[in-house]
């Protein structure tokens, strides 16, 4: 048995290199809108309000469920909370 090595837990566990980067797009929202929630000192229901969402679609984000939001919505939801958000687009290695 040989031993791979990925760059990124979303390279070993996503079937193709389309979804991997659409992974770590989405999982870089998710924890950026989480650690804003914290930092900000927000409730769910203060944070649903101010992501323009509901109270459970917060709860869903704050347990980490990304298979539950695409990348608009998360773009959305940061840009709703008065975040900024950058894409860098490079060659593959």
């Amino acid at each position: 048995m040989s031993e791979q090595s990925f760059a990124s837990i979303w390279d070993a566990i996503e079937d193709t290199p389309a979804e991997a980067e659409n992974m770590k797009l989405r999982s870089a929202l998710m924890i950026a809108l989480k650690q804003h929630v914290a930092r900000a000192g927000l409730n769910q229901t203060q944070a649903a309000k101010l992501f323009g969402v509901t109270q459970p679609r917060v709860s869903d984000l704050l347990r980490g469920k990304i298979n539950l939001f695409g990348l608009d919505t998360l773009v959305n939801m940061a840009v709703a909370a008065g975040l900024h958000v950058e894409m860098r687009v490079l060659e593959a290695a």
